[in-house]
């Protein structure tokens, strides 16, 4: 698939207005996110909204050398849907830096990010989100993170350390301690060397006070210990030759009984869609890194552009069964909705399976439509991602040429 200037342009005169968007110094990555995240509160009030977050390499050597991006996205907590993009950072990291970090302050480190993270979710509560959570996969277990997030937002994070407990033992010594609370199945999505199956776990929970790290000194101004809920969920059983699934989520959530240590593991499951946005982002769907603009600009503004598109995508996934009837309205323009319904005329057929079922304004129909434009015939399976993105940019091809239809 892939995206380039040259092609998003369809022409010379339309290659050029692309490239003087991508140097105008007017025009900012941090607008660009601006605008992106207004159109995500205005989609979460009353919701209980899942802010997932995590980091992605983007020109990055095997040294872990680079230019990275980390994206923090917005999704119904009950749904699971994408409501939206929150906010993006990109880090770029140099050689030579491993022996100075951890003499740094906390300010100065990338791992900053998480709680920078944090920090932008906390919009979405102060735009009438019922409640938010912060998902994040080991790499946000930090402590400084606990201690300073935001108080209008939760956080949820799978551990990564055996961290020290106030009471002299251990995170996970503490947890083999403890009796199993009761049992849960899980579809645990395919991943590199493992196929998608089901999972029982055996699930516990409990309180514990993580003690401040040792290498922080009490003249830091973090706290001694904080308090948070620990939820395990062991897998049972697994396939032969298969490792068991295994998450040790800490979380500042109350987990009170069997049925919010399910929740909880349930919403850290959604942490997947994350990875379904680099997937459409990548090498299934814009290539973005193949793009070969400079960075400190234009790369940015581009890489900008393409995440909130790709956010664009999964929304329309999540609709493909209108289920949530969404309205047309919440991702396009007024004046998109004369080519759409015109495109969908000259793509239904004669049987009931070749019509699209969906009720015109609604964000189900423009789905149905992009899937049939990206080569869904309607009869097999679901069309995903990169089928979507297919056809959603062949839609605005057309939609380039309606809009000179009188000219």
């Amino acid at each position: 698939m892939g995206v380039s200037v040259r092609r998003l342009g369809g022409a010379r005169a339309g290659e050029m207005r692309i490239t003087r968007f991508l140097h105008n110094p007017k025009v900012t990555p941090g607008e660009m996110m601006s605008t992106a995240l207004a159109r995500t509160c205005a989609q979460v009030a009353g919701r209980h909204v899942l802010a997932i977050q995590d980091t992605s390499a983007l020109r990055v050597d095997e040294k872990g050398v680079g230019l990275s991006f980390h994206p923090v996205i917005a999704v119904d907590a009950h749904a699971g849907t994408v409501l939206g993009l929150v906010d993006n950072f990109f880090l770029k990291r140099q050689g030579g830096e491993r022996e100075k970090r951890r003499r740094r302050a906390f300010e100065e480190k990338d791992s900053r990010r998480w709680l920078s993270g944090a920090q932008s979710a906390s919009a979405l509560a102060e735009a009438g989100a019922a409640c938010v959570t912060v998902i994040e996969d080991r790499e946000g277990d930090i402590y400084e993170c606990f201690a300073h997030k935001p108080a209008n937002v939760e956080k949820l994070v799978r551990a990564a350390q055996d961290r020290r407990l106030a009471d002299e033992t251990s995170l996970f010594s503490k947890a083999d301690a403890w009796d199993e609370a009761g049992r849960m199945t899980v579809e645990l999505p395919a991943a590199p060397g493992r196929k998608a199956r089901k999972a029982e776990l055996s699930v516990k929970f409990g309180k514990v006070e993580i003690m401040r790290p040792k290498h922080r000194a009490a003249s830091s101004g973090l706290p001694r210990t904080i308090g948070v809920s620990l939820v395990i969920g062991r897998e049972i059983n697994p396939p032969e030759g298969e490792e068991p699934a295994q998450w040790f989520l800490l979380t500042t959530h109350q987990v009170n009984d069997i049925a919010d240590a399910r929740r909880i593991i349930g919403f850290y499951r959604l942490r997947w869609t994350i990875e379904q946005l680099f997937r459409t982002m990548k090498t299934k769907g814009f290539d973005v890194e193949a793009l070969r603009q400079e960075e400190d600009g234009p790369l940015e503004k581009l890489v900008t552009a393409v995440l909130i598109a790709a956010v664009k995508v999964m929304q329309l996934v999540a609709e493909r069964e209108g289920q949530a009837k969404r309205p047309l309205s919440d991702l396009f323009d007024p004046d998109d909705r004369p080519a759409l319904e015109r495109v969908c005329q000259s793509l239904e057929g004669k049987t009931a399976k070749q019509k699209n079922p969906h009720s015109k304004g609604s964000l189900a129909y423009a789905t149905w439509l992009f899937a049939r434009l990206g080569g869904w015939t309607g009869y097999y399976g679901k069309p995903g991602p990169i089928v979507i993105l297919r056809g959603l940019t062949q839609f605005q091809a057309i939609k380039h040429g309606w809009s000179l239809r009188d000219v």
